[in-house]
């Protein structure tokens, strides 16, 4: 003990002159948060390659062992065993409390350590969260370290371990000293051992897939979600208060608006249709027909509000921002139900069945992989789900949506959006995504080559194609849809479309205000930024452990919201360009100080704006009005909208009803893709895709 002491202090006097808790303020549009949090990363080059070295090690070697465990003991058991080897560690928690002073967290896990010890038969159960509501804490002893003024160190990432910093290297040695196994040396008592460690270590499977899978830069966001993890709980910012003192304070407001605005009643008025076909110029600049029929609809106020067609009852809208955030609602039960865990090779949950293949799109380049399930009779309809800005072929969203349309009677095939980094490396290295009508058509040949793939396989014919898409998505699939209309190839019968942005660039232009918003109030970025988070992770949490988990509101403010999109949306172009700009992984790179410095709008103008193609010519080539043939003359797609989407405008709105009318149904709340789990939208959206024995069997 004696000796881990004075090595620990070794270790923290040798790199304290190392700061990072007062930094530099930077002077760029978004926050680099593992420079906030962890300063410079002075060992880039060597952290990069022993990452990408852990990453093989887990795959080849790691993974295969928590595979079998998982497959040999179900999820309940590993629980169990999880919780037993938590109570053991009391001691360093303990000891962490009393040395940050805090007396009432060194009760709170003396009580948890009794009970759970006696009533919880050794701690394998946790009467003492079910039956007495005490909630266990996290404390360690980097925390204490913390708390002593000791300095963080630098990032550093070692063979087997994950990232950290020297701080919590000492941290790391001191809470072995202080568990109990750590004195245990007999053979049988060893081999327990090595099994609590790879139970406990099988947690980190799904996080380290999900790091691998869904981010362009694994190395980038696993430091990022360190540093943020890591200053939460060493700030004790993960503690529950945290999230009640948000729902206290949203209560405080207490200007939220009613639960059905009287501005916002069921429009019944039929949208006027004229003989003739409006024209793209008309629609885009407002000419004499488009002003006449929102005139007659609409009033003289150009600012009047839209009604809506569909009400969303029980809703109790914040702001459009936070709204929005309500699409991680969205969500259907038995998704992931399973007695044994995800990695088991038992696990026949909904998400597990759904599988992955691969096609070739473009020679030389690596293949674009795709997710489908497929029915009992491989000849049923077929829906095609194109997913928002961004999100992969691990999107939840789109397991939800798989999971709608398979429950109707639907074969699903799941692909990743055009605008995110998978889609690009399979694409030519011309390929730029940004501009719909030549997006589309990379889309839609990767959409055969997909059909054509299954349908050999399963030597079927798909008699009928629903393609629905979100956001991004939803803008995509209508452009199909119109490209489907002048030249039917791929025999789509149904298109459903959901929050598409109307005019992109303007939309985008919202995305960049919304993420730079930050740049105003600077000050106390850092524990701002930590406790939205937490407030974050914590709901994750509970929504986990609930069944019937549901919420009215959401604890945060319309600012924080504005910091967890606009962190996601600018992730998402980063991840992007990454990608585009073919940057090594395994190598320091300068490139984030780039990429902090580019939003959308940034992006559009360097990869597309050049003297022969102005910004007023993209916007129009971006609108979804550019479409009003289509929008006006085809029958076979539905538009869900709400009338407060904050990526469009009144105007624009307006002008998309008129184009499309009973098409487009407006729902009274929801910001954007905010009301997908609401049971109205739900409702409405099993009706549209029900099959009959008839349209199953004749497109």
């Amino acid at each position: 003990m004696k000796r881990t002491i004075i090595i620990t202090i070794a270790l923290l006097c040798l790199f304290n002159t190392v700061k990072a808790e007062e930094l530099v303020k930077q002077q760029s549009k978004y926050p680099d948060y593992a420079y906030m949090y962890l300063g410079p990363d002075k060992f880039e080059k060597m952290n990069r390659k022993v990452f990408n070295f852990n990453l093989g090690l887990n795959k080849y070697a790691i993974r295969p062992v928590h595979i079998l465990w998982s497959s040999i003991m179900p999820e309940y058991g590993i629980d169990r065993i999880q919780s037993a080897y938590r109570n053991i560690e009391y001691p360093k928690r303990l000891v962490s409390s009393l040395i940050q002073k805090d007396f009432k967290t060194s009760g709170t896990e003396t009580v948890r350590f009794l009970t759970n010890t006696t009533l919880g038969l050794g701690g394998l159960f946790d009467p003492a969260k079910s039956l007495f509501h005490i909630d266990p804490t996290t404390e360690d002893m980097e925390q204490a370290l913390t708390k002593c003024k000791c300095c963080s160190g630098p990032y550093v990432v070692l063979p087997v371990m994950n990232g950290t910093t020297t701080r919590g290297i000492a941290g790391k040695i001191l809470d072995t000293s202080l568990n109990p196994t750590t004195y245990v040396g007999t053979p049988v008592l060893a081999m327990v051992k090595a099994g609590l460690t790879v139970n406990r270590t099988s947690y980190m499977q799904p996080l380290i897939k999900m790091i691998e899978s869904t981010y362009a830069d694994p190395y980038e966001i696993a430091r990022k979600m360190y540093a943020l993890d890591n200053f939460i709980k060493c700030e004790n910012l993960d503690r529950k208060e945290t999230l009640e003192n948000g729902f206290k304070n949203i209560e405080k407001e207490n200007d939220l608006p009613p639960d059905i605005n009287p501005e916002l009643v069921l429009d019944t008025r039929e949208v006027e249709q004229t003989e003739d076909v409006l024209t793209v110029a008309e629609i885009m600049k407002g000419g004499a027909n488009i002003d006449n029929i929102i005139l007659k609809n609409y009033g003289t106020n150009n600012n009047a509000k839209l009604l809506a067609d569909m009400v969303l009852f029980d809703y109790n809208p914040q702001n459009p921002v936070v709204d929005s955030m309500r699409t991680a609602l969205f969500d259907l039960p038995d998704i992931n139900s399973s007695i044994w865990n995800e990695l088991s090779i038992w696990n026949r949950s909904f998400s597990k069945k759904i599988k992955t293949s691969s096609v070739s799109v473009t020679p030389d380049k690596e293949n674009y992989k795709f997710r489908y399930i497929m029915q009992k009779d491989k000849n049923a309809p077929l829906a095609i789900i194109y997913p928002s800005i961004g999100e992969g072929i691990q999107s939840h969203h789109a397991v939800v949506m798989a999971k709608l349309f398979y429950d109707e009677g639907y074969s699903v095939i799941i692909q990743g959006s055009h605008f995110q980094w998978e889609f690009v490396k399979s694409m030519p290295d011309s390929y730029r995504p940004g501009i719909p009508t030549q997006d589309v058509q990379y889309l839609k040949n990767v959409t055969a080559k997909i059909i054509d793939k299954l349908e050999a396989k399963y030597e079927c014919k798909f008699p009928q194609k629903t393609v629905m898409g979100t956001s991004l998505g939803a803008m995509a699939t209508l452009f199909l849809a119109d490209s489907e209309y002048k030249d039917n190839t791929l025999g789509i019968t149904k298109y459903i479309s959901v929050c598409p942005p109307i005019e992109l660039t303007y939309a985008m232009e919202q995305v960049d205000k919304n993420g730079e918003e930050w740049s105003k109030n600077p000050n106390n970025l850092k524990n701002r930024v930590a406790e939205t988070a937490s407030k974050v992770v914590q709901l994750a949490d509970m929504k986990d452990e609930k069944k019937d988990f549901k919420i009215g509101t959401l604890p945060f403010t319309e600012e924080e919201g504005k910091l967890i999109t606009g962190f996601i949306m600018h992730q998402k172009l980063s991840d992007l360009i990454f990608t585009l700009e073919k940057t090594p992984k395994n190598k320091a790179t300068g490139i984030y100080e780039t990429l902090n410095n580019m939003n959308y709008r940034d992006y559009m103008e360097k990869y597309f704006l050049s003297d022969n193609y102005s910004f007023d010519e993209l916007s129009s080539d971006t609108s979804l009005l550019s479409l009003a043939s289509f929008l006006q003359n085809s029958d076979n797609y539905k538009i869900y909208h709400s009338v407060d989407d904050y990526l469009v405008n009144q105007t624009q709105l307006k002008k998309l009803k008129v184009c499309s009318g009973k098409k487009t149904i407006l729902l009274s709340n929801g910001a954007h893709l905010g009301f997908m789990y609401t049971p109205e939208f739900l409702e409405d959206l099993r009706k549209e895709i029900a099959l009959t024995e008839k349209t199953a069997l004749n497109p």
